[in-house]
């Protein structure tokens, strides 16, 4: 039987005090998933435990049964593959966010707040060139990558996510990242003259560089769990993963790693898959994304999204025996804006037995959906 894993990032949440404690999937309204979930199981617990940091590069491993173990460090790497792209062994690569500062210095958002799409593009294009020691890669929106010399100095330094930093001072959380390497320090101090005449309304715009990541290897999908996947997503962070694991990740032109994605591209593709690989992820980030804005009624109306232009059609069209498993990553807190490793919805059925199914850990959760040969239920 095939395995359809549908992962929607950050699915879990804070009790939202408007809503009188729901959270945004209590109050979404997501009739062909309770569908599943009657004809399944329901189930909520946490995918990163005691001994995983609750974000997505770890919990997603986990979820597709990869050992702690093989875990990089940090994703920029994994990103840079999603590119078609790789570094040798004298490489490093960071994450590089477009950020918005207030007149103090303290960070205000982690994503750009107030620059256009086209302003982003542009602010980007004039990094291009700065130091040939430093390579400058937009990847979408604030999300970029920098790309420089092997220092380990600069890998072992501790720099903060910026979505998990908001009110702190920009220059205090990245002095040990600049005191690594005067390149960096160099390339930083030209950006602040670059991204000056963007201020407005008493915003100001920097770049974050965090997260250094060496050249890793992970081992195949295939050897692991013993069947050929696919991985069906738009964020960065998920092609790379899929690319890393040697998992087919077909293109999405037309999705946004955001609420705004084309599920309806997403749905044909996943289709697409279904018919080719015994074991397909189809990932959606735009709740991760909407939380991290504290945006709980976007989340809510992008689960209700997912349900009626995702999970319905799905149903409908799809009419062979299918193992399907609908869970979260992580907690992605609409109160805070931060990851936090508490439970989060889980899902299993399989389409044609309605067979009540044992879920009580990621482990269970591996054998029913990822181990090729196991049935469960």
């Amino acid at each position: 039987m095939r395995s359809l894993m549908i992962i929607i990032d950050g699915l879990g949440d804070d009790p939202i005090p408007a809503w009188n404690g729901q959270t945004p999937f209590d109050r979404a309204r997501h009739p062909y998933l309770d569908f599943l979930a009657g004809r399944g199981t329901l189930a909520h617990f946490c995918i990163c435990g005691n001994d995983l940091q609750p974000e997505s590069l770890s919990c997603i491993l986990r979820l597709l049964g990869i050992p702690k173990k093989f875990h990089p460090a940090h994703r920029a790497y994994l990103e840079l593959l999603a590119q078609g792209r790789d570094i040798s062994e004298y490489e490093m690569v960071l994450r590089c966010n477009i950020v918005s500062i207030d007149e103090e210095g303290r960070l205000v958002s982690f994503n750009g707040m107030g620059l256009t799409p086209a302003e982003k593009k542009e602010i980007a294009a004039k990094h291009n060139h700065i130091l040939q020691e430093i390579e400058f890669l937009h990847l979408s929106d604030y999300r970029n990558l920098l790309l420089l010399p092997y220092d380990p100095k600069v890998l072992a330094s501790s720099t903060a996510a910026p979505h998990e930093s908001m009110g702190l001072k920009v220059e205090s959380l990245l002095a040990e990242l600049q005191a690594s390497c005067l390149e960096l320090r160099l390339f930083l101090k030209e950006s602040a003259r670059i991204l000056q005449p963007y201020a407005r309304q008493g915003l100001h715009y920097a770049l974050y560089p965090w997260g250094p990541s060496a050249r890793t290897t992970l081992p195949s999908f295939a050897r692991l769990n013993g069947q050929q996947g696919a991985l069906v997503g738009k964020a960065e962070i998920v092609q790379g993963i899929g690319k890393a694991l040697q998992m087919q990740v077909p293109a999405l032109p037309h999705a946004t790693g955001d609420t705004d994605t084309d599920l309806a591209e997403k749905l044909q593709v996943t289709l697409q898959m279904l018919q080719q690989y015994p074991f397909v992820v189809t990932h959606f980030n735009g709740a991760d994304e909407a939380s991290h804005r504290h945006d709980y009624e976007g989340k809510a109306a992008f689960i209700e999204k997912i349900d009626r232009e995702f999970v319905g059609p799905l149903l409908t069209v799809w009419t062979e025996p299918l193992k399907i498993l609908v869970c979260g990553d992580h907690v992605t807190s609409s109160v805070t804006g931060r990851h936090t490793n508490g439970p989060v919805p889980v899902i299993a059925t399989a389409t044609q037995s309605g067979a009540k199914i044992s879920l009580h850990d990621y482990q269970e959760l591996l054998n029913f959906s990822v181990k090729a040969g196991t049935e469960n239920g």
